[in-house]
């Protein structure tokens, strides 16, 4: 319809239909944190002054954000190519004073929700319908949580890996910072490192005398740890700029008294991206799930109780804890197929190739999530198999490590239900508590 013209008179209605007809999202709505960031990034790209949007829709937005008027957006609809319509036309629709909101709380409708914050629904004009819905902030939003969620696991895997490393007594000679160098790959180079000063100290480190050689799982640590790491600070820059970009249309010049039909909102760069950042952060999960199975198995720990539990038969220890990290992982291996090799033309073909990076965006999310719960399985796993052997010192970095698990999860001498542990220790990795508890040895 991009040939048909609309008077100035009609332009209004316009503008409204453009959100009512748009809004037709579906699927479980975004939770309040993801919403919040949404609507944080419409109203930082609408005050760039590119996208001739009205004050008073800005100021109601940022009104609704400080008052904690959360608008209900369905997950589903977006195609990742001429912004994320279907998703933004339900914000947009609290701030014309229909759809449905969270407001102390409770589900209302967005009329209800201004009502009670003492504000007023705005008239849209101008090409304020199109501002609000035309951009890839869906897909920037969520993305940009499963970033820092995916920075969270790269940290928490490396720290799990360092304590499984200790109680299965690995050789610290793989990460001698010589090898690494001649591999000329930063992340590698930086795990290494930080492995090596994570351990430092440990009186577990280097005692198998049976062996010369660790499995993979520990070997190369550096090398697969190092390229997730890599691959995260690449969407990182990825990420970083789209913040602050523009990704509306048209775009308005008001120096040249220009306004100009491109396609910044196609969200190619994001879907890539974040693809990239669902394989790379998944494949620590497929590590740490391996490393897991080497701690409960005897045939591969080196003599320690299986599933680590000194009474095994009575008690089945933290034998299904693996099932679990493999169904995750195996669940995984299904969300990393990438959504950006896809493509369905829509808009009678004017719209004829699409991103779908807001689905890249919201597997990315649930995939660090994923990757956190087998991470912490780890990281119980590991401090249960120190648990049931010779007291040794720990390294400097495992040893906070060490604890950080054992404030939160008792020792298991008994069977009980795990999954609360899990969860808990979870909830903590994704808050970034171990970040905090390891400082000491990041300023050293």
């Amino acid at each position: 319809m991009s040939k048909v013209y609309i008077s100035e008179e009609n332009n209004a209605e316009l503008q409204r239909n453009l959100i009512v007809s748009h809004a037709c999202a579906v699927g479980d709505a975004f939770s309040e944190t993801i919403t919040r960031a949404i609507m944080l990034l419409r109203l930082n790209t609408l005050a760039s002054g590119f996208s001739g949007v009205n004050p008073e829709v800005t100021d109601l937005l940022l009104d609704c954000l400080n008052a904690n008027i959360i608008p209900i957006i369905p997950q589903q609809g977006s195609l990742g190519a001429s912004g994320d319509l279907a998703n933004l036309a339900h914000m947009a629709l609290v701030l014309i004073g229909e759809g449905r909101a969270i407001c102390d709380g409770e589900e209302m409708s967005g009329a209800e929700a201004l009502r009670k914050n003492d504000l007023s629904p705005v008239t849209l004009s101008g090409k304020d319908g199109l501002a609000l819905i035309n951009g890839t902030t869906i897909m920037a939003a969520v993305g940009t949580l499963a970033l820092l969620q995916a920075e969270r696991s790269m940290q928490a895997a490396t720290a799990a890996a360092a304590l499984t490393f200790e109680a299965l007594h690995g050789f610290t000679a793989a990460y001698d910072a010589r090898i690494h160098a001649l591999r000329q790959q930063q992340g590698q180079i930086d795990t290494a490192q930080y492995m090596l000063r994570l351990l430092e100290g440990s009186e577990y480190a280097n005692t198998r005398i049976e062996d010369v050689q660790d499995p993979y799982t520990l070997r190369c640590i550096p090398q697969v740890h190092g390229a997730s790491l890599d691959a995260i600070n690449y969407v990182k820059n990825v990420i970083k700029p789209e913040l602050n970009a523009v990704t509306d249309n048209p775009l308005v010049f008001v120096e040249t008294g220009e306004v100009i039909s491109g396609g910044n909102f196609h969200g190619q760069p994001l879907a890539l991206a974040l693809d990239f950042l669902s394989i790379a952060t998944a494949e620590l999960a497929n590590i740490s799930e391996r490393r897991i199975e080497r701690l409960v198995n005897p045939q591969l720990s080196g003599g320690l109780p299986a599933f680590l539990i000194e009474s095994e038969g009575l008690h089945s220890g933290l034998m299904i804890p693996q099932y679990t990290a493999a169904a995750l992982v195996s669940e995984n291996k299904v969300l990393t197929h990438p959504a950006s090799v896809d493509s369905i033309p829509s808009s009678a073909n004017k719209e004829d190739h699409v991103s779908m990076g807001a689905i890249s965006a919201r597997k990315a999310l649930q995939v660090t999530e994923n990757v956190l719960h087998v991470i912490a399985i780890e990281l119980i796993a590991a401090a249960q198999a120190l648990d049931v052997q010779e007291k040794r010192q720990l390294g400097e970095g495992t040893e906070l490590i060490y604890n950080f698990v054992r404030e939160q999860i008792a020792f298991l001498d008994r069977d009980r239900v795990l999954s609360d542990d899990i969860v808990k220790l979870k909830e903590l990795l994704s808050q970034d508590i171990l970040s905090d508890v390891l400082q000491q040895i990041q300023e050293v």
